[in-house]
């Protein structure tokens, strides 16, 4: 049976919680439906759990953690090694589930949400084989220890690999962990848990409970027993975690929003950095918090930008996941609800001024049904427009046009988020200097990819903490000095 034919399966039934290495029934008897947004058809279910499940997570990560944190770091990593392996043997299956229930194209449901998935339980593998948990100054010891209980809610957009990011480094600490997926696309966590089973993962190191923000998300980040809690979604949302976390002090990572500038200057290759830039922005249909979403260009070859754009965007491929093509390639918008704001915000930007070079509000030719929006460019974008402050999640790039290398700076800087940004130009010296100057926490210099152990995180509105990498494991991490002679 071929991939596209297994995506006409039957719904999927996952109405069980894992707790405690047990499948087991929630205290609550509600469902929730995974939608296929390609098909707007109901594709698998998920228990709604509630606080008592919540409850019974968490007592079963605090027995676990004695024991874990105590293991070996070395067979700690054999764990996170085996895990690797158990989600590689299962790659179709699971970047068959992620393209149905988020609409991600089939290839980069095999390369960055599986394969980045599986890469982050390997590096966090290696990485804990070398860590150096004590250290000495003079005479006393710094000690890095695990942090405890950690409740990690994870986003939509990247279900795998955002539950990779935090759990993967959590167990190489010592931590024990309850995950709360996306009720949008929760399916290929339970693959996850099954491989937790099968690798012989200690009872309680690993849980996961589905359910919905308000309830599960929240019950996480106020529980007294968690000891830290990790947040990838909206900035909303993680203002209301940090908000229930304060009252027990707990530590708090966040992993939120992004409007992210890529400055191309006026020395820079036009063709090459406006074509990056738009597979950039369009990357998983835009629906990435990192997304190079604001093009700024010198307004002499404003013209020339939008031209070279506007042709790039005409060879986009608007697709149904299972009949990914070559090129970059878009498929749908996750949910209905998520659909209806890309479109307002395509209105906005006409009503507000802006100028709409391609693509529109208006369903592409050719798709009568499903979450599918048209790649959509505008130019001649302010600075003070809704399209160039708020965060959209969809295929939509605005250009802005600017003077002056300071004024380009001033305008990457206007934003409440600093998550990301790109510089463009012949001289690294001087793209090096303008990456310095934009207040964000990762800059990609003439096209340059996100390193294996670079930190991921932003400035502002767009978080605290990092993932990836050492930086990742020690946000895991609680120091205590032992002071004695020796």
């Amino acid at each position: 049976m071929s991939i596209a034919q297994a995506g006409v399966r039957s719904v999927i039934d996952r109405n069980n919680l894992y707790i405690a290495g047990q499948w087991c029934a929630s205290a609550g008897d509600g469902t929730i439906d995974v939608i296929d947004p390609t098909t707007e058809e109901t594709i698998g279910t998920v228990a709604e759990g509630d606080r008592d499940d919540v409850d019974r997570a968490v007592r079963a990560a605090r027995a676990a953690f004695a024991d874990w944190s105590a293991t070996d770091a070395g067979r700690r990593a054999d764990y996170l090694a085996a895990i690797a392996d158990g989600l590689e043997a299962r790659t179709d299956e699971l970047a068959l589930l992620i393209s149905r229930e988020v609409g991600t194209p089939m290839r980069q449901s095999i390369g960055s949400q599986v394969g980045g998935s599986i890469q982050q339980f390997r590096d966090a593998a290696e990485l804990v084989r070398d860590y150096e948990f004590d250290s000495d100054i003079g005479a006393a010891v710094v000690a890095r220890e695990a942090i405890g209980v950690v409740g990690a809610i994870t986003p939509w957009n990247f279900p795998l690999s955002q539950v990779a990011f935090k759990v993967a480094p959590a167990l190489a600490a010592g931590c024990t962990i309850v995950v709360k997926p996306s009720e949008v696309a929760p399916l290929s966590l339970y693959i996850l848990a099954e491989v937790c089973t099968d690798i012989g993962l200690p009872a309680g190191v690993f849980n996961l409970v589905s359910g919905y923000g308000p309830e599960i998300g929240e019950a996480l980040a106020g529980h007294p027993d968690v000891d830290m809690v990790t947040f990838t979604g909206s900035t909303r949302a993680g203002t209301r975690v940090s908000e229930l976390a304060s009252k027990t002090v707990k530590r708090v990572t966040l992993e939120l929003g992004g409007k992210s500038p890529n400055v191309i200057l006026d020395d820079a290759d036009l063709e090459t950095a406006v074509r990056d830039g738009v597979a950039d922005a369009f990357y998983n249909t835009g629906q990435t918090c990192s997304a190079l979403t604001r093009m700024l260009v010198p307004r002499a070859v404003l013209p020339e930008a939008e031209r070279i754009a506007k042709e790039a965007v005409e060879q986009v491929n608007v697709v149904r996941p299972l009949e990914d093509g070559d090129g970059i390639s878009v498929g749908p918008i996750v949910t209905s609800r998520q659909y209806e704001r890309v479109r307002h915000y395509i209105r906005m930007g006409v009503e507000e001024g802006a100028r709409l070079l391609i693509g529109g509000a208006d369903r592409p030719e050719g798709f009568d049904r499903g979450y599918f929006v048209a790649p959509t460019v505008f130019s001649d974008v302010q600075t003070g427009m809704s399209i160039a402050q708020e965060e959209i999640f969809g295929p939509v790039l605005s250009i802005l046009p600017y003077d002056t290398e300071a004024e380009a700076i001033e305008i990457a800087n206007d934003s409440v988020y600093g998550l990301a940004g790109g510089v463009w130009s012949a001289d690294a010296q001087r793209a090096e200097r303008v990456a310095r100057r934009l207040r964000v926490g990762m800059v990609r210099i003439n096209g340059s990819g996100y390193g294996t152990g670079v930190p991921f995180g932003g400035y502002r509105q767009s978080g605290n903490g990092r993932e990836n990498g050492v930086y990742g494991l020690e946000e895991f991490l609680e120091t205590k000095a032992l002071l004695a002679d020796r």
